[in-house]
């Protein structure tokens, strides 16, 4: 990077009221500041992504490294060799099925978190959350979590296939997007991305933020 060149910064919650009071302050004070390096808001653009009514189907991908962790207790069930308590990171050698378990797991709590009581979470519903999984890379990297610990953890990058199957499965995958998959979205893991997107008719439609 060198001065002078522009960047686009996505900011996405659940809440609209923080990302309101986001996009407030920048308007007021457009210096933004990533680290040591100073940069100058020039314009703000609300979006909303939309997976699409049911029928719609696309391509979501992680656009920062997922972190899926496998808890010491169900190792076992997935045939995974735990040598201690700690938690797992996932692994390609540990096949779709725990990530796909864990995944749905975590939105839960999101879901439990952001969603309405009275509807059900992602594991209260018939069928998967993604219908295709195509692992693009997985990468190891440091991050500090708090001012004094660094710790190093596994990542995955992928991309999701789905087809919306009705208005709850469509819920739950805008959760996704505004939230993030898998584990410490707080510090810009699992961030995600709507590359592809088709009507129900397999055209070719609209709000992509890849």
């Amino acid at each position: 990077m060198a001065e002078g060149d522009e960047r686009t910064l996505i900011v996405s919650a659940p809440q609209e009221g923080l990302l309101s009071a986001v996009a407030t302050d920048l308007q007021e004070s457009p210096e933004l500041n990533v680290g040591e390096m100073p940069f100058t808001v020039e314009d703000l653009t609300p979006i909303t992504p939309d997976v699409g009514e049911p029928g719609s189907s696309g391509t979501i991908e992680t656009g920062t490294g997922l972190l899926v962790r496998i808890p010491p207790w169900r190792c076992d069930d997935y045939g995974i060799e735990n040598p201690g308590e700690e938690a797992v990171y996932w692994r390609p050698e540990h096949t779709i099925e725990p990530l796909r378990e864990q995944l749905e797991s975590n939105l839960d709590k999101k879901h439990g978190l952001f969603g309405p009581e009275y509807l059900p979470g992602p594991s209260e519903t018939d069928g998967d959350l993604f219908e295709g999984y195509e692992l693009l890379k997985t990468f190891a990297v440091p991050l500090q979590v708090t001012t004094d610990q660094k710790l190093t953890y596994v990542l995955s990058k992928w991309q999701f296939d789905y087809t919306v199957t009705d208005d709850h499965h469509r819920r739950h995958l805008n959760l996704a997007l505004d939230c993030g998959l898998g584990e410490r979205n707080a510090l810009g893991l699992g961030f995600c991305n709507l590359v592809e997107k088709r009507d129900p008719y397999g055209e070719p439609a609209p709000e992509v933020h890849g």
